[in-house]
């Protein structure tokens, strides 16, 4: 019985000096990837960043409800000029956002930010080199992985390379969900009970998801496919 105090107690130990950072837009991805891994790394502070986004307003006040849940604190960070440089769909008003559920390179781009997944990386990994943070989570996963390459494992490997030299403190970038399609998201979701009435995925910014713009349809399919229709009802 001691012993195995004592490995308890290691392992207690250890993951109480993990210190983590996530970043958070309150969709699909970013809410489980808190959900699963919040007491694994310590999850202490959720990054929102607003970058002049269709669904910018959503997306701060979803991530609000869903740090408030998980009792952690909430930053908005504010990046204008990154709208300036990104002409597409979720920035610009003009043009159409994709309403397909196509999962393809063309799609990719209708709502492609410029770097956006290593520009918040970094500015994360800022405040946690400053904050004695020791890792930053988010959420990539195989299924955007096949048409963003900042969703993939290769993208992470090169992330946490680079960190090695610009960090003092060498943080470190996990995504729990790298391996997963959107049905294993949402299946872990349900195992963890994951707030998943919270969720936020559309790309349109309106009050509630709209169903049929290419986000929402992926969340809908994957909710359909683990037989959780009460959360389509609640969020559609």
């Amino acid at each position: 019985m001691q012993h195995l105090a004592e490995i308890f107690c290691f392992l207690y130990n250890r993951n109480m000096e993990k210190k983590s950072i996530i970043l958070l837009s309150g969709g699909l991805d970013s809410l489980v990837s808190l959900g699963v891994g919040i007491k694994e790394y310590n999850i202490q502070l959720a990054l929102t960043f607003d970058y002049g986004q269709k669904p910018v307003a959503r997306e701060i006040a979803t991530s609000k409800k869903i740090t408030d849940y998980y009792g952690i604190s909430h930053k908005v960070i504010s990046l204008p000029f990154l709208k300036e440089i990104s002409h597409n769909a979720f920035t610009d008003g003009d043009k159409d956002l994709p309403t397909e559920n196509l999962g393809t390179k063309e799609s990719a781009k209708a709502v492609w930010i410029p770097n956006r997944n290593g520009l918040f990386l970094n500015i994360a990994a800022s405040i946690a080199d400053a904050e004695h943070y020791t890792h930053i989570l988010f959420g990539a996963n195989k299924e955007e992985g096949q048409t963003f390459p900042d969703n993939t494992q290769e993208f992470v490997d090169g992330i946490n390379e680079s960190l090695k030299y610009s960090t003092f403190e060498g943080v470190k970038v996990v995504a729990p969900l790298i391996n997963c399609s959107k049905d294993d998201i949402v299946k872990l979701a349900l195992e963890h009970k994951v707030p998943l009435e919270l969720a936020y995925s559309c790309y349109k910014g309106e009050e509630q998801n709209c169903g049929v713009c290419e986000s929402c349809l992926h969340l809908k399919k994957a909710l359909e496919d683990n037989g959780a229709y009460e959360y389509i009802e609640r969020l559609f």
